[in-house]
């Protein structure tokens, strides 16, 4: 069985075990730093939703390979920094990183000229931890409120990271939480070693990497 088709039953298993539709969890595939040959056999499968940590290395790959694959649903799952917002608008479907607001006021702006705006998803610092991006738990409400009303930011879903030193259920459940409270269609959360936990308390997407195309390899990073 491969990576794609073995990670695929652990989803659709643990949505079963939740009483959840295995249809309504989507696999985002995190191709950041792996090797061009593991993401076009991912490709090859029939595979379309993608998750890359970097614009730039994103550049230097996506746009050939939807050349050769046709619609790529590609979203941005790292940091983005204000001067890479342009490059990211025309890359990706959806920016899972939406996390203060000078950010979101960039992105307004461009969106504004453009007439058009890739999905946004607010991402929400559930373990306040500081060395962490992302919005605190207490401020999410109102950052959400502000992007929507006073930006008309297409804000659709919120992302975190649970601290890796802690067990995520609590993380996920304050993430779930605060998306129902603020009528969120999208929830993603949950990567390789906790995924099934995530689909138990909402997840609309997951973000599986290592267990999808093995580990990572820092040095064949292709356009990075």
């Amino acid at each position: 069985m491969s990576g794609l088709a073995e990670v695929s039953a652990r989803i659709e298993r643990a949505a079963r075990a939740a009483g959840r539709d295995p249809a309504s969890v989507s696999l985002i595939a995190v191709s950041k730093v792996q090797p061009l040959a593991r993401i076009e056999a991912v490709l090859d499968e029939g595979h379309r939703i993608f998750g890359e940590n970097r614009v730039q290395e994103a550049q230097g790959r996506w746009p050939a390979l939807r050349d050769r694959y046709g619609a790529i649903d590609l979203h941005l799952i790292g940091p983005l920094q204000t001067n890479k917002v342009k490059a990211a608008m025309d890359l990706f479907n959806t920016i899972q990183s939406v996390d203060r607001t000078r950010l979101a006021v960039k992105i307004a702006t461009e969106a504004q000229a453009r007439g058009a705006c890739p999905d946004l998803y607010i991402q929400v610092n559930t373990g306040e931890e500081q060395q962490k991006a992302g919005i605190a738990p207490g401020e999410a409400d109102a950052f959400i409120a502000r992007c929507r009303e006073e930006m008309d930011l297409p804000v659709t879903g919120v992302m975190a990271i649970p601290p890796a030193d802690e067990p995520p259920e609590s993380h996920f459940d304050l993430l779930a939480q605060i998306a129902e409270r603020n009528g969120m269609s999208a929830v993603s959360m949950g990567m390789s070693a906790d995924f099934e936990a995530a689909i138990a308390y909402g997840a609309t997407s997951v973000r599986v990497g290592s267990a999808l195309f093995g580990a990572r390899d820092p040095s064949a990073i292709t356009g990075g």
